[in-house]
């Protein structure tokens, strides 16, 4: 009886999630169904649905936690909230990518199946949507700062901008053959860099004040 308890109390806490991408990693695609799923697990179909609602669902909880993993280990960090947002950005993208590798064939099959990068897959929403709230809460703090420049009707694009940029990491690193992903940490650096060129006082501001001009010359 005690190891009946045992063995009930195994299958109860089976790491779904972790088992999850081993099927997907050994099969190539996703179970057939949630119950064959279950029966190779050999719990109850039930346990599965107290946590998800489906595949899709699994999948995005999977990605959305590279996110909350990424935030807790640098806010765990007592110098973090004296960064700049430019700070923020880049230790969140080194940390991320440093997080993926130990889960890059997984991310990689999710990635793979990317046609149109500017169309978010499902699987990724929860993962953007929780980037998309820390970035602007980060971007909140640079323009209050002065670090980024306020600027109407742009700066409300920021953050689908860095969306954009976060797609481009991950592609890259997803293509990056060099020995432990060192051209992923230059492009991060590189391009953040020009980020922040972008949205930071500067030539942005010149050419935008240079273009008022010209438009207010032309009218006299």
């Amino acid at each position: 009886m005690e190891s009946a308890k045992k063995t009930k109390s195994k299958k109860t806490d089976t790491n779904l999630p972790q088992a999850y991408r081993e099927h997907v990693l050994m099969e190539g695609k996703r179970p057939a169904t949630v119950f064959k799923f279950c029966k190779e697990l050999g719990i109850e179909e039930s346990i599965f649905y107290r946590q998800y609602a489906s595949f899709e669902a699994l999948e995005k909880a999977i990605w959305a936690g590279y996110v909350t993993d990424t935030r807790q280990k640098m806010e765990a960090d007592s110098a973090y909230v004296k960064f700049s947002a430019r700070e923020k950005i880049l230790t969140f993208y080194f940390m991320l990518a440093e997080s993926l590798k130990s889960d890059r064939s997984f991310v990689l099959h999710q990635l793979g199946g990317i046609k149109t990068p500017a169309i978010t897959p499902p699987f990724l929403k929860g993962f953007k949507k929780g980037f998309e709230e820390w970035v602007d809460a980060v971007l909140a703090e640079g323009k209050a700062t002065g670090e980024i420049a306020k600027r109407p009707f742009l700066e409300n694009q920021y953050a689908n901008v860095f969306w954009l940029h976060m797609m481009f990491i991950l592609q890259f690193w997803a293509h990056d053959d060099s020995a432990d992903f060192e051209k992923t940490d230059i492009a991060i650096e590189k391009s953040v860099t020009l980020a922040f060129d972008l949205i930071g006082k500067g030539v942005l501001d010149n050419a935008l004040d240079f273009g008022k001009f010209l438009y207010q010359h032309s009218k006299n």
